[in-house]
């Protein structure tokens, strides 16, 4: 009699639901204390816990179910991928919906202001997703196309922020003279961080970025006299039009256009400036892609070792990416220093790197669009998910996981090289030969 065929043993009734039972008990395991026990501080200081042991057995057995139907599913399925199952017919709608996508985006996000003119609320929420686009941008130079691992980000972001905040409030700089002097001084701080990473790769590299974004963090709590410690800084001036400020004095841009003002128009007015400078950011990003060092940097994303057997300097390249991504970083900075007129060290944490290079990671690296959809998606999902209260971050998380399941190279996975062959050339056997090729 022949024994069983691998497939055949793991595809039975008794596997199906070993592995649901195993899932249940994982389920189990990581949620007895994130949802079975809820604790909180008292009234007098002591903790208090209650059970909810009902709703955790509603999330085991909907694991336990749902593993069975997943596998269910995998096995009607079969062997046949993806490309299998869409018909022709939607695969030429996806490809040209996605021709269309990007045009279309970007002209609903030029109308955004004129079509929610009167919704204060959904004004400042697209501001902060593209703050969150123009940061997701900046990173993907680092880890997108060098392949560089970054979890200090927000190191440039804070310094951005805080170079804006002092030189304005102590010398009294517009935010035009401010911005770029702020992104200069993020890149800056970039190749110093470069530097110190030269050697370092992978985890090791990840470790001292995430050292270098506390050691900034840290300072700036405990410089008092310069960055008013945990106390931040205020009364940060707003920006204004080209020297007109958006104010309802006579003198105010709403007088000298001769219409009512209106407190709207310097929201309409920072959504259209931080429109301007994620575009800035992603046409540069674009442009540099196509240079001889964008190139470089997908070399070094690629094989470190190759790129070193190619000639190519190590040292400048990661110091480019270092402080390209950087200088992004600091004008973000800018920007939310003078949108909020506030900035204290609680706004730079741990928390906004992780946030950023998620967007990345789950857009797709050296992805563009799939950046800009993944802050959408993140940014835009804290909010849909406010009204579950303490089950928002465990439903977000868990959407994110299955992200990395359905796409584990991100929503628009692109790591093509920027430069390649359109046909292959057939090489004569003469060249390849020993001692020719």
């Amino acid at each position: 009699m022949p024994a069983p065929s691998h497939a055949a043993r793991n595809s039975g009734p008794a596997f199906i639901l070993k592995k649901a039972v195993l899932s249940a008990l994982v389920a189990l395991v990581l949620f007895s204390l994130m949802i079975g026990v809820r604790t909180e501080a008292g009234p007098e200081g002591l903790l208090i816990y209650w059970t909810r042991f009902g709703e955790l057995a509603a999330i085991v057995a909907a694991v336990f179910g749902g593993s069975i139907v997943i596998e269910l599913l995998r096995q009607w399925i079969g062997p046949v991928g993806a490309a299998g199952l869409i018909p022709a017919w939607l695969k030429d709608l996806m490809d040209f919906a996605g021709r269309w996508l990007t045009p279309a985006l970007l002209v609903f996000t030029f109308l955004i202001p004129v079509i929610f003119y009167d919704q204060r609320y959904i004004l400042d929420l697209a501001i902060l997703v593209l703050t969150y686009v123009m940061l997701g941008w900046g990173l993907n130079v680092v880890v997108g196309l060098a392949g560089l691992l970054d979890l200090g980000y927000v190191a440039f972001y804070a310094v951005g922020a805080y170079s804006y905040a002092l030189l304005a409030t102590n010398f009294g700089l517009s935010f035009w003279i401010c911005l770029p002097l702020a992104g200069i001084l993020a890149a800056f701080w970039g190749v110093l961080l470069g530097f110190p990473v030269l050697r370092l790769r992978g985890d090791y590299l990840a470790i001292v970025t995430l050292a270098f974004g506390e050691i900034i963090r840290l300072v700036l709590i405990n410089w008092q006299s310069l960055t008013g410690g945990p106390n931040g800084v205020t009364g940060i001036p707003r920006p204004t039009f080209f020297g007109i400020p958006l104010t309802p004095g006579d003198d105010g841009l709403a007088a000298m256009l001769g219409i009512e003002f209106s407190p709207t128009h310097r929201v309409v007015f920072l959504f259209y400036l931080i429109l301007a400078l994620a575009l800035l950011t992603n046409w540069v990003t674009i442009r540099l892609r196509r240079l001889p060092i964008g190139r470089a940097w997908e070399a070094l994303r690629e094989d470190e070792v190759a790129c070193r057997a190619l000639g190519i300097n190590i040292t400048t390249t990661k110091l480019t990416a270092f402080a390209t991504g950087a200088l992004f970083g600091g004008f973000a900075g800018a920007f939310f220093a003078t949108r909020q007129g506030f900035i204290s060290p609680e706004s730079f944490t741990f928390h906004e790197s992780a946030l950023v290079l998620a967007i990345v990671v789950l857009g797709g690296m050296g992805s563009q669009l799939g950046v800009a959809l993944a802050a959408l998606a993140m940014i835009g999902g804290f909010e849909l998910f406010r009204g579950l209260d303490q089950y928002r971050m465990l439903v977000f998380g868990f959407a994110m996981v299955l992200l990395m399941i359905w796409r584990p190279r991100g929503l628009v996975g692109h790591r093509a090289p920027t430069v390649f062959l359109e046909k292959n050339q057939a090489i004569s056997s003469d060249l390849v030969k020993e001692g020719h090729g």
